[in-house]
């Protein structure tokens, strides 16, 4: 049983059964604020993914250049030896692992915005799938954590499907990076490589596309609902000469994760973030969130913003290896309207007007 002495101690005294309900008898003051706690590591968590993404690449290419100056040299020669033996495996379905897909750090970084998948219809293992995925936002967080990780239980909604997100190429030329990005199933979005994953990989394959790329992200807002799809069709001829089905997938609140500063068509600084897409290949934004330890501050930490990601109706389309222009616009027209009605069917459920509409650029 359990008493306090005279010195105001805690006494523990019987069976295990006894103490285990002395224990739980003891004021909350005695425990640290598990919500406080679980707050910290899904922060933390948030917090990786996006160091990762900005800066592990470049660190660890800095790194392994420094480790040729010092006796660790031959660990350094040992690991660029095996990156140039592995060079291709990003183009060949990658190296993904259920494991690293599986880690609990991923369900924290889940529930800190939270973000949630919402399957409308079945998908057919038989088939293989490019998902179209709008809106870009700033680092594509509803994308990565429902293709990239298990969190949100994308294997057991969709059974017989295997997602790979798409993302710039050049990331797997930087050491341990391209490595991280493999375990999660991330592929980079080049012909070679979804031409595998949708030709020589079998079926069951959903690679996972943000078709408004760098030029989305330029004009991503809290509150902005708009695409750039107009004139983006590169996608559906590769689905026509694959006979891969089209799936359009909108993700709600995916723009509100942080604010940026979108500079006016025609200004210097519009034109250098331009110019910079065009050689870096992703678009430099200037954006913020909210600070580490203040939420009321500025930092890279993305504002707590609920992310939900519906996969829409997959839209049936022909193996045609030499799509003629008129066919590729009218896959194309039939995508876009399946985006819009997506859109407009489930806006008001997630903190939209029923006068919000999609703006497709």
């Amino acid at each position: 049983m359990a008493h306090l002495d005279d010195g105001n101690t805690w006494i523990l005294r019987g069976t295990g059964s006894s103490i285990l309900s002395a224990l739980q008898d003891l004021p909350l003051a005695f425990w640290p604020c598990t919500s406080k706690m679980e707050k910290h590591l899904q922060v933390i968590s948030v917090l990786q993914w996006v160091i990762s993404f900005l800066v592990m690449g470049a660190a660890c290419t800095v790194l392994l250049i420094y480790m040729f100056c010092t006796d660790c040299w031959i660990i350094a020669a040992m690991y660029t030896a095996w990156l140039i033996v592995d060079w291709n495996t990003p183009k060949q379905g990658g190296r993904r692992s259920s494991w690293v897909r599986n880690w609990t750090v991923w369900t924290y970084f889940r529930d800190y915005f939270p973000v949630r998948l919402i399957k409308t219809h079945n998908l057919l293992p038989s088939r293989n799938y490019i998902f179209g995925y709008h809106p870009h936002g700033i680092f594509c967080f509803g994308a990565f954590c429902n293709f990239g990780t298990e969190a949100t239980g994308f294997s057991k909604k969709f059974p017989g499907i295997k997602p790979s997100l798409a993302t710039l190429a050049g990331n797997f030329r930087l050491p341990v990076l391209r490595d991280y990005l493999m375990s999660g199933g991330i592929c980079p979005v080049n012909k070679n490589s979804i031409d595998y994953l949708l030709s020589c990989n079998g079926t069951g394959n959903a690679v996972v596309i943000v078709v408004g790329g760098a030029a989305e992200s330029l004009q991503c807002a809290p509150g902005m609902n708009s695409v750039t799809l107009k004139n983006r069709k590169g996608f559906v001829k590769l689905a026509l000469q694959k006979g891969s089905d089209l799936v359009p997938v909108y993700s709600f609140g995916e723009n509100d994760a942080y604010k940026q500063v979108i500079f006016e068509e025609g200004t210097y600084w519009r034109y250098l973030q331009k110019r910079l897409q065009k050689l870096l290949g992703f678009a430099p934004c200037l954006f913020h969130g909210c600070g580490l330890f203040f939420g009321n501050s500025w930092g890279i930490v993305p504002y707590g913003k609920p992310i939900t990601t519906i996969v829409g109706e997959p839209i049936t389309v022909p193996k045609i290896e030499d799509p003629s222009e008129e066919m590729v616009d009218l896959y194309h027209s039939m995508y876009v309207k399946s985006l819009q009605c997506l859109f407009d069917k489930y806006k008001t459920r997630f903190g939209l007007k029923e006068s919000d509409i999609l703006c497709i650029q």
